[in-house]
């Protein structure tokens, strides 16, 4: 997922490219909720594969939508919140989810 950089574009097409992957709103819906484990987020999103959750979690990460903090346990504990960049895409996600409500 490359954030597009080019500044002439469209604000809607450079916001899409950050969000653009097919489980990159699903984690974030689910991060809505507050922190997450992985494994808990990986029950939460219906259908993702754990190869596919670490790879969008690291993008999320490097998009900064996303934090990760890990605990120096045994066993590791690993957890995921969203950052202030991600909580802002809240209204967004409302906004799909009552679009959704009315047309679908």
């Amino acid at each position: 997922m490359a954030k597009i950089k080019d500044e002439k574009l469209c604000p809607v097409l450079r916001g899409l490219s950050i969000i653009r992957g097919r489980w990159t709103l699903p984690i974030i819906h689910t991060l809505m909720d507050g922190t997450k484990r992985f494994k808990e987020l990986e029950r939460a999103v219906h259908g993702i594969n754990t190869r596919m959750l670490v790879k969008e979690l690291k993008e999320l990460e490097a998009q900064k939508i996303v934090t990760r903090k890990a605990y120096a346990t045994i066993p590791p504990k690993v957890e995921y919140s969203l950052t202030d960049k991600g909580k802002g895409l809240k209204k967004v996600m409302n906004e799909i989810e009552i679009w959704c409500q009315t047309y679908s």
